[in-house]
This record gives structure tokens, sequence and C-alpha cells, in this order.
């Protein structure tokens, strides 16, 4: 059973829901072909510096069910504007050693799951399925899960900055 099958009426809001749609998902979208050709591609890479990406459970539900997706939430946002985002693990391919030290930093494997605003912010998610935005003014905590995470994007819900002390 994978760990997203909860229906779609109680699953996410419904402007989530409805912008999720409008992107080209709907409830049962699972591409496994996909994922995993991404994780290959993950698996297969190493930095100059000898640095690999790690993959995991979380990771390839999350590509399987969202990635290839393009997100764009309406309006002005509860809290900052929303970014549109690409569920696409390759978008962080040759920062293997940004995740792995985020994910030293969190106690926790760390995988690419796409961009956030054209580049400005990789999105990653960790084997426990939180999600994190990394971008140059820091790294921030989008969700529990990656329901949570879409929806914080979406809606433009500020997300928790993580601190040193706090990771």
């Amino acid at each position: 059973m994978r760990a997203f099958d909860r229906t779609a009426a109680t699953r996410f809001p419904p402007a989530v829901e409805a912008v999720l749609r409008e992107s080209g998902w709907q409830p049962g979208r699972w591409d496994i072909k996909a994922a995993e050709n991404w994780a290959d591609a993950l698996r297969a890479h190493v930095s100059p510096a000898g640095h690999r990406h790690t993959v995991f459970p979380a990771a390839v539900e999350a590509w399987a069910e969202f990635g290839g997706l393009r997100i764009t939430g309406p309006g002005p946002g509860r809290h900052i504007a929303p970014t549109p985002f690409h569920i696409d693990p390759l978008h962080g391919l040759h920062l293997a050693r940004t995740a792995s030290d985020l994910g030293r930093a969190l106690g926790a494997e760390v995988c690419p799951l796409g961009q956030e605003n054209e580049g400005q912010a990789l999105l990653v998610i960790d084997a426990h399925g939180r999600v994190y935005s990394l971008d140059h003014s820091g790294d921030w905590y989008l969700g529990s899960d990656i329901d949570h995470a879409i929806g914080t994007l979406v809606t433009g819900t500020r997300p928790s900055r993580l601190s040193a002390g706090r990771r």
C-alpha cells in the first residue's frame, strides 16, 4: 500500500486539489517507470568530489505520483506569494553534496525532489517523507509529508526556517 492512498476528498483542501488537477494530477496517478528512471539517474551520478545521492521509498513514491508536474498556486497567498514549483529530482542532480550536508544536519537521508521558482530553490525530501526547500537565504521546512508541502507551496503559507538548533 502506498503511503499516499487517501481519497482526494479528504487529502487536499479544495483549492489545493484544484491547482493539482490543473497541473495534470489526478487521484491514482502513478508513474513508477519515470520514478525508477529518476532513481537510476541519481544513483549513477557521482560528483567530482565523490558525493552520491541516496534514494529511498518516500522519494520514489513522491516522484511516481507527482513527478513531472509544474504547479503554480493562484492568488496572493496566505502569508507569502506562492512560487511555482516543478517536481523533477534531476534539478538536484549536481547538488549531491548540498543534499548530503542537509541530511547530515537533519540526521536523515535526503534526496532531491524538484525546484521552486525556476531554480531559485531546491526541493528535497527526507527518508521520513518530510519536505524542505533550500535557497540562498536558508533551509526551510515545508511539511511533514509531500501533501503538506504541496499545500504550503500552493497556498503561500510561510514555511518554518531551519536553524542549527532546530534541525
